[in-house]
């Protein structure tokens, strides 16, 4: 597996016994003012882009009424959505999730709650904690009318609500294509819980999603078969 040149800084940092702080803005958001209704037996698909695609996965895959979060690949071209071509930040994609959820269980605006809160920092332009890049962007790509209609709303309210100390940056993408990433990168939390970058920088993310969504909060993650 080739690791990229921030997750090898990340671990090099750490053998030498040096805590990497992640993000802390540590606010606890509004839910959504505009949101879809619940929806019983049916389920429905979300992409969340907002940096290295490990933990993003790790945290949706601890979310009562997901059905299934896939890492992978969105806003660019089939041709070059794979990892090491992907990590040259040159051709148009971001390390994203396809979130599959039933909405009767969790709504899509709850789901950019948990983006918001808990995921990653959204005041971050085309980076991630040590990962640089437009593939590392935050990024929305909404599914249908109803999904962006939520998302900028929610954009919307946070911003006149200035809950953060920095503007957020998030953008609202064309929903586009999503690729799924190579198999090694699926489930990489669960799989490697003692990996340094993910000690330091998504295992905290798991925490706050614990002690500030209780209600929303699996024990066991869901994962990708195969």
């Amino acid at each position: 597996m080739k690791l990229s040149k921030s997750c090898l800084l990340v671990m090099a940092v750490a053998a030498f016994g040096v805590q990497i702080p992640v993000w802390a803005e540590g606010v606890m958001l509004p839910a959504p003012a505009v949101d879809e209704t619940a929806k019983a037996g049916q389920t429905e698909t979300a992409i969340f882009a907002d940096g290295c695609f490990w933990g993003v996965q790790g945290v949706f895959q601890h979310v009562k009424g997901v059905t299934n979060a896939v890492s992978g690949y969105a806003g660019g071209k089939s041709r070059t959505a794979n990892y090491p071509t992907v990590s040259t930040g040159m051709t148009g994609h971001a390390e994203s999730v396809s979130v599959t959820y039933d909405p009767a269980t969790v709504t899509y605006g709850q789901l950019l709650q948990v983006f918001f809160s808990v995921a990653h920092n959204p005041t971050e332009l085309n980076k991630q904690g040590p990962d640089y890049g437009t593939q590392y962007r935050s990024a929305l790509f909404p599914q249908s009318k109803e999904q962006d209609k939520i998302a900028r709303a929610y954009l919307a309210q946070l911003g006149s609500g200035h809950y953060f100390s920095a503007p957020v940056v998030t953008t609202v993408e064309d929903g586009g294509h999503f690729y799924p990433a190579e198999k090694y990168h699926q489930n990489f939390l669960n799989d490697n819980p003692n990996y340094p970058y993910i000690v330091i920088n998504d295992l905290p993310k798991v925490q706050q999603l614990k002690t500030e969504f209780p209600l929303l909060w699996r024990a066991d993650p869901t994962l990708v078969k195969g």
